[in-house]
């Protein structure tokens, strides 16, 4: 479905932009004025985590006009969108999900929010996701989380346009058209109201890492469609809560990448993605191994330990969603492996895999 920005955007009234924030007044007093500048008539939340900082005073101080929802915890990522959201009223028909340390830009909201008001299947989308930093140079690299927009492979490894793996592209434009996507970053998410609240939000049991991914995948499950706007760009700092190469965050996307595939792959591919993919991770924990990272090794076996001890909870989960569609069947899947593309062919950039293979 094509999109075109219209001449006039209408005010951003009914969007409520949710900032979730646990212990974060640098990132707050450093990126709260650019969103309240740009933000086009949107309401802005500061979500607190029961931060044990001054977030909530200085928010409270400096930003009167931002509504402070105080969550009854420190619930991780999931639960705290998820208590925050809840508590927001029916004037607010989109909300955004948007993290701490993202600095947004002129324009970046109002025509995500057009997008979805011309196309009523759509129920996510995501702007370009571009690195902050002070350099000119590292400004223009797309950012590990989100990019261009989320795609997954056969077995259901994420992926982006501009970011295989770790391997990050430069923006030259070349992604900036708009598209159905398999995923939408949940460091800028906009959200249709009705499809968050008919789903029941992010998955609990996640905490944090992956928990867009299962969204969307239940969005395209249940016949919406997410999509990746690239006429605006916001700049994400990246790794403000945990390190990549922290040994949490290894166990993290581990964990729930098994339990991502497990709950919304259908019947028909269940378990040949399930054993590869257990394979597959048992490969990578042993090349950390053999690297000498015995740590994110240790995090990787409790990942399986702890699938598999809940393995009737991911049961029951799955049997909530009772459609399921073909990975050929929804939008942003690439038909191939995307880990032997990278690694076996040596494919660096979403442009050198085969266009034929990308639904």
């Amino acid at each position: 479905m094509a999109f075109e920005r219209p001449a006039a955007l209408s005010s951003c009234a009914d969007v409520a932009v949710v900032i979730l924030n646990w212990n974060g007044a640098p990132f707050l007093r450093q990126f709260l004025p650019g969103v309240l500048a740009h933000s086009e008539g949107a309401t802005v939340f500061v979500a607190d985590n029961a931060s044990t900082d001054d977030s909530v005073a200085l928010v409270r101080r400096e930003f009167p006009q931002v509504r402070v929802i105080l969550n009854s915890g420190n619930l991780g990522f999931c639960e705290g969108y998820n208590q925050a959201l809840a508590q927001l009223g029916p004037e607010f028909r989109y909300y955004v999900l948007l993290n701490s340390d993202v600095e947004v830009t002129p324009g970046w909201l109002g025509p995500q929010r057009a997008l979805l008001e011309q196309n009523p299947l759509a129920a996510a989308c995501q702007p370009k996701i571009r690195q902050y930093s002070a350099g000119a140079t590292e400004r223009q690299q797309f950012e590990y989380a989100g990019a261009g927009g989320g795609y997954l492979d056969q077995l259901g490894y994420p992926f982006c346009r501009g970011r295989l793996f770790d391997t990050l592209e430069t923006d030259t434009g070349q992604y900036n058209d708009p598209r159905p996507v398999a995923w939408a970053t949940g460091a800028c998410l906009l959200v249709r109201a009705e499809a968050w609240h008919a789903l029941g939000g992010l998955e609990p049991a996640f905490f944090a890492h992956m928990e867009e991914i299962d969204l969307c995948w239940r969005l395209q499950n249940a016949g919406w469609q997410v999509w990746y706007y690239g006429g605006c760009a916001v700049f994400h700092v990246g790794g403000g809560t945990l390190h990549k190469s922290n040994p949490r965050k290894t166990y993290l996307n581990f964990r729930n990448g098994l339990a991502l595939v497990y709950k919304n792959t259908h019947s028909a591919e269940l378990p040949g993605v399930l054993l590869l993919r257990l394979g597959l991770d048992w490969v990578a924990a042993l090349r950390l191994l053999l690297q000498g990272n015995s740590a994110d090794f240790r995090a990787i076996l409790r990942a399986h330990w702890h699938f598999l001890r809940k393995l009737s909870y991911w049961r029951w989960r799955r049997r909530e969603q009772p459609v399921k569609r073909l990975s050929s069947e929804l939008a942003g899947v690439y038909q191939g492996s995307l880990v032997w593309a990278y690694f076996g062919q040596g494919k660096r950039k979403f442009s050198e895999l085969p266009a034929n293979k990308l639904m």
